[in-house]
């Protein structure tokens, strides 16, 4: 069990550090954005690649972020049964909920996605709009990255549960237990 506890603490500090570094393009989105618009309207000129950077940056920062707000526990759930639960029956529900979709749908995004990213490198993919931005396929990437991040967080999560349905909660730190614990 032990190791288990060191996994789930890997995973975790990882999505962690992912997580806060990711999150400071939410500055960069805002920056780009409104000199975007100071362009536009008042020099009265537009250029299509910082259009296209903060459309990406966004898209950057949530995929690489997802991870972190699961492990956050921030994801919309259904509250009306899970939120009353004792810990013991949140573990299940996470374990079912991970092994019948968070993971499978992880699996799906990769396996559907990395052909298309593959290609995309492969030619080193531009913008399709002109003057855009180069290096899509550094963007496309992370959909890849999406899923491997969250994918990981749900193996931590599965972890997680089985340590309370083998009560070894003691190897569990503290920020990544359920809130609102009834039990």
């Amino acid at each position: 069990m032990g190791y288990l506890s060191i996994l789930m603490r890997a995973i975790n500090r990882l999505n962690i550090i992912v997580g806060h570094i990711f999150s400071w393009l939410a500055v960069g989105v805002f920056v780009v954005c409104f000199w975007v618009v100071i362009e536009r309207y008042f020099f009265g000129n537009t250029r299509l690649w910082m259009q296209d950077l903060y459309i990406w940056l966004n898209g950057v920062m949530f995929t690489s972020v997802a991870a972190f707000a699961l492990f956050r526990n921030d994801h919309v759930r259904v509250d009306i049964f899970f939120r009353t639960a004792s810990v013991r029956r949140k573990a299940i529900m996470d374990m079912i909920g991970v092994c019948l979709f968070l993971l499978p749908f992880m699996y799906i995004v990769w396996v559907y996605s990395f052909p298309n990213v593959s290609r995309s490198w492969q030619r080193f993919e531009p913008s399709s709009n002109v003057g855009g931005m180069p290096g899509l396929f550094v963007l496309r990437t992370f959909i890849l990255v999406f899923a491997g991040l969250v994918a990981l967080q749900g193996v931590s999560m599965l972890i997680r549960s089985i340590l309370i349905l083998a009560r070894r909660e003691d190897l569990i730190p503290d920020n990544f237990r359920y809130k609102y614990e009834t039990e």
